[in-house]
């Protein structure tokens, strides 16, 4: 379906087009999309389950690997149906408050991932670094205000990015190239300076993502340098197995959205098929890879899943 004629504007509404340049594929590509988003959300529900149902995985590591399954499935439900649905039946209207909602979202859940991340990074450092003060340092009440910092922080710095692309006059075309709505996606789309925008959403991830990313380094760099202290390679062995889930999500988090980021803002030779296509991916292979990872690389996971695969065995 072609996409319709970016000369008619209304600023009730914006069409979405999904990857500019591969709608002959689109039918295509959303087989991998509806499997991939499909095994996000059952992996992250399972996961949320399995965490919830057993009570010897209520500890703080696992409370904040339920904040990430959340974040996980609230991030890829805010995008990836919608990104099917272009796939499947073309271009698609979507109402002006509709979209800012979905940029809110969208930003709101990058922004506090890399807060849960950052707070799990936190978790490791004192339980390896700690380990007598652990359950002194992270009760449950400090969890509590832990998760609330972490939606406050991202509330606060979202928000205006909002009211920035709710200020700006649209005059031109309504047709946002993306198969959601993004904050830079929209604000181009406008017929005056988009300077503030272009800043603001540069100064977000320097401040929040760099400074976590900073945060996590520090953390591990401590974590690495108590386990090297440990006397045998057995017990070095189980903090480094149990750091290393968390390691590839962050690697998983962060790299692409760094490079996704810079390519959107100082890659305007990377075609834009491609830009779109990778910022698709995003909002759905770390999700329905993270359960995963942790599943493969916690062992108190993998014996819970154990011992209930085998109480249904018995029943059976």
């Amino acid at each position: 379906m072609a996409a319709p004629n970016s000369t008619t504007f209304s600023h009730l509404s914006f069409v979405l087009v999904g990857i500019p340049g591969l709608e002959p594929w689109h039918s295509w590509i959303s087989i991998p999309f509806s499997l991939m988003y499909t095994a996000a959300v059952l992996g992250n529900c399972g996961l949320l389950l399995l965490i919830t149902t057993q009570s010897r995985l209520h500890e703080p590591m696992f409370i904040f690997l339920s904040m990430l399954a959340v974040a996980d499935l609230l991030i890829s439900t805010c995008t990836v149906p919608s990104t099917l649905a272009i796939f499947w039946f073309g271009p698609k209207a979507i109402s002006f408050s509709a979209c800012l909602t979905q940029v809110f979202f969208v930003h709101f859940l990058f922004v506090a991932e890399s807060a849960v991340l950052l707070a799990m990074g936190f978790d490791r450092y004192v339980a390896v670094c700690d380990p007598l003060r652990y359950t002194t340092v992270l009760t449950n009440e400090k969890i509590g205000k832990i998760a609330t910092a972490i939606v406050v922080r991202s509330f606060c710095i979202i928000v205006p990015q909002v009211f920035m692309i709710k200020r700006l006059p649209f005059c031109a075309s309504n047709v946002i190239q993306h198969s959601y709505c993004e904050h830079i996606a929209v604000a181009r789309l406008a017929c005056a300076d988009i300077s503030l925008n272009i800043w603001y959403g540069f100064a977000v991830p320097i401040v929040t993502l760099m400074l976590d990313v900073v945060f996590i380094a520090v953390s591990y760099v401590l974590i690495l340098r108590a386990v090297f202290k440990l006397p045998t390679k057995d017990a070095r062995h189980k903090p480094l197995s149990t750091c290393g889930s968390h390691v590839c999500i962050i690697l998983l988090f962060y790299i692409p959205a760094f490079f996704t980021f810079l390519a959107h803002r100082f890659g305007p030779n990377i075609p834009k098929h491609i830009h779109i296509l990778l910022a698709d991916l995003y909002v759905v292979v770390p999700p329905m890879l993270n359960p995963i990872l942790y599943g493969m690389k916690t062992k108190q996971l993998q014996k819970q899943i154990g011992y209930l695969l085998s109480l249904k065995w018995k029943w059976c």
